[in-house]
């Protein structure tokens, strides 16, 4: 009898384009099926919790509704992580740089300018595309100047703003009114105005669509982009063909942390009108495995991000109406990128049988 010996090896060639499509699904059924182990283990039925997570998210239009505006964070830091990778900048700083946008839109808005309502919006979204461009910019400069690890220095960023927005709202934009630890509330012509009535939809879903547009054009049919892809894919032959690489990473870094600063822009000005403490559930760490899953592609990163705030809304109001505890969306979430990691091993090797 003939023994078989088997070895992950290097592909000689690309997988097919039905692989690379129909991989990231494959992985989400992957992950939903590891994840019902622990929902067993946690002595939950696992086929309620997961049905119930998507009536949940998509069972009325209230909740349909719900599930866009948890989109709209995870659109644009899945969209700001992605380009950033794209370029091997490997930001893991989309919290922070959130937080620096929020920063940035509540400045504009404490200014109380009587300027038009959009172009104060306007003013309001530039301030927190700058604010989130210049605290990723800070990692970057690192990178390419001293060669200071990018996972590093943007990951402990993310405290460093975040402690800094604590410090600010329990300081001196703490509401004299209240006295609550928020800043005081913000102008009403500088607020977003809500797209669909009864609901809490609001124009940053065109600023994230817009942000996936951009992504597109950006990757798809400008120089920029393709040189963006050719220094993640080579720096050594980046510099062969003369390409400027540390300005490119730069350039990657500013773009990719200004459209995660858009993410804070649409949380403070579409939903809590004053800036405040914790106000993200850590939509920039998802943005991580969004893009991931999304193979940091535009349309991939749209789909995923629908799926995550699927997962998110889901998973709250499963909560509240079973009593299944919450965090089970953080369980999906990190067991969703291990898979995805894992499967994007097949892209580049396969399993091949030796005698």
């Amino acid at each position: 009898m003939k023994k078989y010996r088997y070895r992950i090896v290097k592909r000689d060639k690309s997988p097919s384009i039905y692989f690379q499509i129909f991989l990231p699904f494959f992985s989400i059924i992957i992950s939903l099926v590891v994840s019902s182990i622990f929902l067993i283990i946690a002595r939950i039925n696992p086929f309620n919790a997961i049905i119930g997570i998507f009536i949940g998210a998509l069972g009325s239009k209230f909740s349909i509704y719900e599930t866009i505006v948890k989109a709209i964070p995870i659109i644009l830091t899945g969209t700001a992580v992605a380009i950033a990778f794209n370029s091997r900048f490997w930001n893991i700083g989309a919290e922070g740089q959130m937080y620096a946008g929020a920063l940035g839109a509540t400045w504009c808005g404490l200014l109380n300018l009587s300027i038009p309502k959009p172009f104060y919006i306007l003013l309001g979204i530039l301030f927190g595309f700058l604010f989130g461009g210049l605290w990723a910019l800070l990692p970057a400069f690192l990178k390419v100047k001293f060669k200071v690890d990018d996972v590093v220095t943007t990951l402990l960023l993310n405290f460093v703003m975040i402690y800094i927005v604590s410090a600010i709202v329990y300081g001196p934009w703490r509401d004299p009114i209240s006295n609550w630890p928020q800043s005081p509330n913000l102008p009403e012509n500088i607020i977003f105005p809500i797209i669909f009535p009864k609901s809490r939809v609001h124009i940053g879903l065109y600023i994230s669509l817009a942000s996936v547009a951009f992504f597109y054009i950006l990757i798809k049919k400008m120089k920029l982009g393709f040189e963006l892809k050719a220094v993640g894919s080579s720096e050594k032959a980046s510099n062969f063909l003369g390409l400027n690489v540390p300005k490119i990473i730069i350039i990657a870094s500013i773009i990719s942390g200004g459209i995660a600063g858009l993410a804070g822009v649409s949380e403070i000005l579409g939903l809590h009108y004053h800036l405040v403490d914790n106000f993200s559930p850590g939509y920039g760490y998802t943005g991580i495995v969004v893009a991931m899953l999304g193979r940091l592609e535009p349309i991939g990163v749209l789909l995923s991000s629908f799926f995550f705030s699927v997962i998110i809304t889901g998973s709250q109001v499963m909560s509240r109406i079973s009593g299944i505890n919450v965090y089970i969306s953080d369980v999906i979430q990190g067991v969703t990128l291990l898979v995805m990691l894992s499967m994007l091993l097949f892209t580049e090797y396969e399993i091949r049988r030796f005698k």
